[in-house]
């Protein structure tokens, strides 16, 4: 299972704050809302790609998206101009600390070859080179989105115009990208890039303080990123590999046009939970939907509907089974498997490591307590796709 220090580390992104410097909002600014924003850039631009012909290898873009997270999450806030400074004159050098840092965090113990893809990501130019680009454009995308929030606070800042042409080039290097080609032109994709990035300021836990805050967008990555690991675990085809981890990414994107509502609220009435459901599926399916692509609606209502349900596709049309049965029958892309369950279990847990932080840090409220003790009680024993999951409670419960 993933380890103590693992779990920890994935969580600094969340204190890591970006733009620190300039007049900004107080919340959507942490290392782990950017990341998290990149990823729907990737997968948008991804997609383009794919519909004007050209393949992505989408095990290498994912792997490669969370291999540059844990690389920033390791060098912190550095300022971009210095960073990648740094990086041309001592790179290898650089890079080569990051992966024996990673050894300390645990990350080689999630799956056997994990660390060579980590070097050959690094140290290879020509490995996943198209990947590659498409992740560099993502990040300056979600920076320029960002950014334009910045700018117009920080207007007067001296050199921000320097940091807008900086901005502005590096977008401009990668307009050979068919998928930057076509977002640039699509209105409808900016405006869904939009509407995701308001998930960087929607707050998990509104109704108590906790520390370090996170965001609904900050939250979903953690569970892609979490459930990506697991399916790893569990030697998951590429197929279930690719919908584990964008079904994680996904999985409460209705929360940006409904808002979060609390389990309490929803399990306080008999059938108020069906009844929000069917209203966010009326949300998506008149307000978000219209913003994709036709070819891209079914994926994503694969990902958003029946989220924490283990699902196939077979010749008798899509099918609701369990992860064990995944394992044992259905781990090929032709079924493109997605595990649910996996993904439900990552989602308490990341709820339930919001409420440890916060407690740790001295932050606590009933709401916290007594949501830290239920998900431990309910979860500890959890067995998932094979996996002794449950221990990873354990690491954490100290209340």
């Amino acid at each position: 299972m993933l380890r103590e220090n693992f779990l920890r580390f994935i969580y600094d992104a969340a204190s890591m704050q970006r733009w620190n410097d300039h007049i900004r909002p107080h919340k959507g600014f942490t290392e782990l809302d950017k990341q998290a924003h990149k990823f729907f850039f990737a997968y948008v631009i991804g997609r383009f790609e794919e519909d004007e012909g050209k393949p992505v290898n989408w095990t290498n873009l994912i792997e490669g998206a969370i291999f540059e997270f844990f690389h920033r999450i390791l060098l912190t806030d550095i300022k971009p101009p210095i960073f990648h400074k740094l990086m041309e004159k001592q790179g290898d050098q650089i890079n080569r600390l990051v992966l024996d840092l990673l050894k300390d965090k645990g990350v080689y113990e999630i799956e056997a070859g994990l660390r060579n893809r980590i070097g050959q990501y690094f140290f290879e130019t020509g490995y996943s080179s198209h990947e590659k680009r498409i992740l560099k454009a993502s990040h300056f995308l979600a920076t320029n989105w960002v950014f334009d929030i910045v700018y117009r606070l920080s207007s007067n800042f001296y050199r921000l115009e320097e940091t807008k042409k900086m901005i502005d080039s590096q977008i401009e290097e990668h307009y050979d990208i068919l998928g930057v080609q076509k977002f640039l032109l699509n209105k409808n994709s900016k405006d869904f890039l939009n509407l995701v990035g308001q998930l960087r300021f929607q707050q998990r836990w509104a109704q108590t303080p906790r520390v370090p805050e996170t965001s609904v967008a900050g939250h979903m990555l953690i569970v892609a990123v979490l459930s990506y690991m697991m399916s790893l675990q569990v030697n998951a085809c590429d197929k279930r590999k690719y919908n584990d981890f964008f079904a994680g990414l996904f999985h409460d994107m209705p929360e940006v046009l409904t808002r979060d509502i609390i389990s309490p609220v929803k399990n306080s009435i008999e059938g108020l939970g069906e009844l929000i459901k069917e209203i966010e599926d009326r949300q998506m399916e008149e307000a978000l939907y219209p913003l994709l692509p036709c070819s891209w609606q079914d994926e994503i209502r694969y990902f958003t509907e029946n989220e924490f349900k283990s699902k196939v596709k077979t010749n008798n049309g899509l099918e609701i089974v369990s992860s064990d049965e995944i394992n044992s029958r259905f781990n090929e892309d032709v079924f493109t498997p997605v595990d649910g369950q996996i993904i439900e279990f990552c989602d308490k847990f990341a709820a339930y490591m919001e409420a440890y932080l916060s407690m740790k840090h001295g932050i606590t409220s009933h709401n916290l307590r007594e949501g830290h003790r239920q998900l431990y009680e309910k979860y500890r024993s959890s067995k998932v796709a094979g996996l002794d999951a449950g221990m990873m409670f354990d690491y954490f419960y100290e209340y």
